[in-house]
């Protein structure tokens, strides 16, 4: 079988939707024939070896809408959407109107550039694309097949425990579990990100193994959504769900690419994975095996479970932090407050007197959020961009005075109950729903818990409920988007 012809670095990042032409039959033809010797160059390249045939397929825009709009329906995913809709908005990183199910929809049609199907072991491939933008994309798609041989996809991926937890035992199972998803999903990205980026540098003699000062280079790059126009419109969480996987997941496998070789950036990546975005964002303390800790959820259940209906319940990580200081006190302040960050966890509940109608809005909800920092001004800071980002998120909101009431405790009234905010040496805590009196117990009960007993670390198998993370996990399979096509090419570049 002929050698595919040689890729050469475009001068532009991939063409955006509107300017999409057909492939002819032949260039059909050729892309298909190519796909072997893209598997070959992804199995050297990666050491990961190809065990079982690899099926390919290529869809038209339509099928690939279709495809979408099944796996957007399906009801399991449909549920999951929902709920975490409603707690992104209580905490502010939605706005209350925002309709995340459609606009998704609009976002992954327009993202999507190839993507690997693990239950059928194919490479879909796309016929709108032109080939030479399409056959990197595939190396990517391809690295899906090898990991699947190694780790089987789905297993290894799915996200675990199920269902909503109901007793102290289930919280702290879902809290220990929770952020490894996200570390999983950013291991096999950023792995297909490397082997995308080596395709593209084949002809130049260089690998991101072999040219440490690419790393330099992505810390640099950020993602360009000005090609794309439904991501440039979306919420900072949603641009940032979608990419953090491909940019931070490259970032990440770079590293250990320089540090330990190959076989450690791949091979040991899959059978030892990083279990949180702590590790993704500092690799070295992955490398190093420093452990992540994760605090204790107290039991709140005899205390609420009465009124309130277990809603969601995780871990608030390192990336979570940065979006929401970023989102409220703005880029300068987000790097070095997050970077103190100690841990973090958040339980929500919905009120079960709400009607029907009531449980679609973000005020039949309840949440309560407690954090620790690695030093007392760092907490207070934190403390102080949330506190000043309520009036953005209440339509009516008014402090209250009260007795012994100071800086570091803060109570406001607003038309979905009470908000209690306080600060204990490098610990803040958060309630917003619950009445007074109840927040300060459950304050009580958060505090306490931390310390006693054996300290929890991250764990390697993960649920999807890391609060802004975790709906990555929720969107359907879409391969590589378009916005990390050309992060990419502008590294090569």
């Amino acid at each position: 079988m002929p050698d595919p012809p040689p890729q050469t670095v475009p001068s532009k990042p991939m063409a955006s939707p509107d300017s999409d032409t057909q492939i002819t039959k032949e260039q059909a033809t050729a892309l298909f024939r190519s796909v072997d010797d893209i598997l070959a160059f992804v199995s050297n390249d990666s050491h990961l070896k190809a065990t079982r045939p690899i099926k390919r397929k290529l869809l038209t825009r339509a099928e690939v809408a279709h495809e979408l709009a099944r796996k957007m329906n399906d009801d399991e995913g449909t549920k999951r959407l929902e709920r975490s809709a409603l707690v992104l908005k209580k905490f502010g990183l939605l706005e209350s109107d925002f309709q995340l199910r459609p606009f998704l929809l609009s976002l992954l049609s327009e993202q999507v550039a190839a993507f690997y199907d693990p239950k059928t072991r194919t490479v879909n491939l796309i016929d709108w694309v032109k080939p030479d933008d399409e056959k990197p994309v595939i190396a990517h798609e391809l690295t899906h097949a090898l990991q699947d041989d190694l780790v089987h996809l789905e297993k290894w991926s799915s996200p675990a425990p199920e269902g909503i937890s109901h007793t102290v035992r289930e919280d702290n199972q879902h809290v220990t579990l929770d952020e490894a998803s996200t570390a999983r999903e950013s291991v096999t990205e950023g792995q297909g990100m490397v082997t995308f980026v080596d395709y593209e540098l084949k002809d130049s003699g260089k690998t991101l193994a072999t040219a440490p000062e690419f790393g330099t280079r992505l810390r640099d790059l950020s993602m360009d959504t000005t090609g794309s126009p439904v991501l440039s419109r979306a919420p900072l969480l949603l641009q940032q769900s979608l990419l953090f996987p491909y940019s931070a997941g490259l970032a990440f496998e770079q590293a250990v690419l320089v540090t330990s070789g190959v076989d450690a950036a791949f091979t040991q990546a899959l059978q030892r994975p990083p279990s949180s975005s702590h590790e993704i964002l500092h690799p070295q303390d992955y490398l190093n095996h420093v452990p992540v800790p994760i605090l204790t959820m107290p039991d709140i259940h005899s205390l609420l479970d009465k009124e309130w209906e277990p809603y969601d319940v995780g871990v608030m990580g390192e990336l979570d932090v940065r979006m929401i200081t970023e989102l409220f006190g703005g880029r300068e302040l987000a790097g070095p407050v997050s970077e103190e960050w100690a841990g973090g966890i958040y339980y929500a509940a919905q009120r079960r007197s709400a009607s029907v109608a009531e449980k679609t809005r973000k005020g039949s909800i309840g949440v309560l959020y407690y954090s620790q920092w690695k030093n007392h001004d760092s907490a207070r800071s934190f403390m102080n961009v949330y506190a000043g980002a309520l009036p953005r998120k209440y339509n009516s909101i008014k402090p209250v005075e009260f007795q012994d009431g100071d800086d570091d405790h803060l109570l406001f009234t607003t038309e979905e109950g009470d908000v209690w905010i306080t600060l204990d040496d490098t610990g803040v805590f958060l309630s917003e729903g619950f009445d007074r009196g109840t927040a300060r117990k459950l304050e009580t009960m958060f505090r306490d818990s931390q310390g006693h007993g054996p300290l929890q670390t991250a764990q390697t198998s993960g649920s999807s409920s890391e609060l802004t993370l975790g709906l990555a996990r929720l969107l359907p399979g879409i391969g590589m988007p378009r916005a990390a096509v050309n992060l990419g090419r502008q590294l090569v570049r």
